[in-house]
């Protein structure tokens, strides 16, 4: 249920809500769903007002067809089979020839599961920085990895816009911010003892040169970082902490879907991959090394030790797609009036800072062609990616919609007169549709990586491995409504219809597995040394 905290400013709410209580209760004593029966509007309109209200080129129930057909017509089970495919085949492509994505990390084994030790672990993600001080105990242990503190910064507009070495500044301050809770670990990280060994868990494209530094490739989802690109991540973050005289080492720098890896295989030896749905997608799976051209490793040596035949691949999954999956206008619209466009394409279609900025697309259009709202444009919708995700999943997740949605989106958008049911039904049709192909299309991606995974590597029939797990992280695959439990549903019915002897793959819910497996990182770095 969405509970509304009325604005100190909103007086008028209360007349919205006994208008639209009025207008729903002769269908609630019938217990039929609003949703379900156009009523007319409950706005009443004189004679004179009706002459002059404008007319409109389009009906809401058009364009919602429209909207449905658009973002539905590749849902089916044999089409999304077929974008996998075409999708698999981009993957092969590009381990060969590309130097922005399949990128080759530095790390080649996957934890023994033994791991010991305390350390510092740090995610940097797209809407959020997470900092932990974690304890590794072995995968025999009742407690496999203990979180001895752990803090969450959230990373808004005035974070993202921060110039120069701002950014990083920021992050050493949280990470101060975190010990001061804990005396005992702050006494240490003040002292002239051991520093105390980190691990970062990086969101966006990096080129790895060691594990523990790379170049920053590039950051998107709406960062101003110019003056950070082809920069030494590692220098970056050890120079913000020396400017606070932090008693840390940097050990391990790892993308966050890699360290998702990491972290998964250090609790479920049968995991192979990961991917990260949030404010952003990306993935990362373990290949062998013979999957991968020599070109990929860059100026670094090609592994000659022969103990070394796997590596973790960074996919950088974002930036496939592009000639994969159809798009509509308003994706095209996204892309045209994006900081970075046809960077990410795959992420502009499915991932949490895209798919509310798709459905505020289709709303503004509605505005102008369909009347919606009566042709008035609320000012929170007015602003390019202002409408939220965990909006959408208010919205979608409601069971008995109408007057509740109503009520919340006179709230959040500070509507001066309620929506009717017949557009509260168009938003959440809308809602439903644009949500529907991020599943649809996320599950196609993984389907397409596992099937990569049963091609190249010939070690899952010599391993006896009944099923692949895949750890899950992000905002939107695990705390979107029925996110991950559609999503499974439909990739175990792409592996049956497929019938390519494929084992099954499970999506595992791992939350907070990214800044986890930055630890298992560190930890993994210490045991080589």
């Amino acid at each position: 249920m969405i509970v509304v905290h009325h604005p100190p400013d909103a007086p008028h709410l209360h007349s919205v809500k006994a208008s639209i209580t009025e207008d729903v209760a002769p269908l609630n004593e019938r217990n039929m769903d609003p949703m379900d029966t156009l009523v007319e509007d409950p706005r009443q309109y004189s004679d004179k007002e009706r002459l002059v209200r404008p007319v409109y080129e389009n009906t809401l129930n058009l364009l919602l067809e429209e909207v449905q057909n658009l973002h539905e017509r590749e849902l089916r089970v044999d089409s999304l089979i077929a974008l996998s495919s075409r999708l698999q085949a981009e993957f092969a492509e590009r381990l060969q020839f590309e130097s922005q994505c399949m990128l080759p990390s530095h790390n080649y084994t996957l934890p023994n599961g033994r791991e010991h030790g305390t350390y510092l672990a740090l995610e940097v993600g797209g809407s959020t920085l997470r900092v932990a001080l974690l304890e590794l105990n072995g995968r025999a242990s009742t407690q496999s990895v203990r979180i001895r503190r752990s803090v969450a910064s959230n990373i808004d507009n005035r974070v993202r816009n921060l110039k120069g070495l701002q950014f990083f500044d920021w992050i050493a301050a949280q990470v101060q911010e975190m010990f001061s809770g804990d005396r005992e670990a702050l006494d240490h990280l003040l002292s002239n003892s051991q520093p105390i060994p980190m691990g970062i868990a990086w969101s966006f494209p990096i080129d790895q040169t060691s594990i523990r530094s790379g170049n920053i490739i590039g950051m998107g989802k709406g960062f101003h970082c110019s003056t950070y690109k082809g920069s030494d991540l590692g220098d970056l973050i050890a120079g913000a902490c020396q400017r606070l005289n932090l008693n840390i080492r940097l050990d391990a720098i790892v993308n966050d879907s890699s360290a998702a890896v990491l972290f998964r295989a250090y609790v479920e030896p049968s995991t192979r991959l990961a991917v990260i749905l949030g404010t952003g997608l990306n993935a990362a799976i373990h290949l062998p090394l013979s999957s991968l051209h020599k070109s990929k490793f860059g100026t670094r040596p090609f592994p000659s030790n022969p103990e070394i035949t796997h590596v973790l691949v960074n996919t950088e999954l974002s930036m496939f797609g592009k000639d994969v999956f159809p798009t509509t206008r308003w994706d095209e619209d996204l892309n045209a009036h994006h900081i970075l466009p046809d960077y990410q394409p795959l992420e502009y279609l499915l991932a949490g800072k895209y798919i509310g900025e798709i459905v505020r697309l289709i709303l503004v259009e509605a505005i102008e062609t369909c009347g919606l709202f009566d042709g008035r444009l609320p000012q929170a919708l007015s602003r390019h990616f202002s409408l939220e995700t965990r909006t959408l999943a208010s919205i979608e997740a409601e069971p008995f919609p109408y007057l509740t949605v109503a009520m919340y989106l006179c709230d959040q958008w500070q509507l001066e007169v309620a929506p009717n049911s017949t557009e509260i039904r168009f938003i959440r049709h809308v809602v439903l549709a644009v949500t529907r192909r991020s599943q649809g299309y996320f599950t196609a991606a993984v389907h397409a990586l596992t099937l990569l995974l049963h091609d190249l590597d010939d070690s899952l029939l010599e391993n006896g491995l009944d099923h692949i797990s895949i750890g899950c992280d992000g905002s939107v695959i695990n705390k979107y409504p029925e996110y991950m439990e559609k999503s499974q549903m439909l990739l175990d019915e792409m592996v049956q219809t497929d019938k390519t002897g494929q084992k099954r793959a499970l999506l595992e819910n791992a939350g907070e597995c990214a800044v986890l497996g930055a630890g298992v990182a560190a930890a993994m770095a210490n045991a080589r040394d």
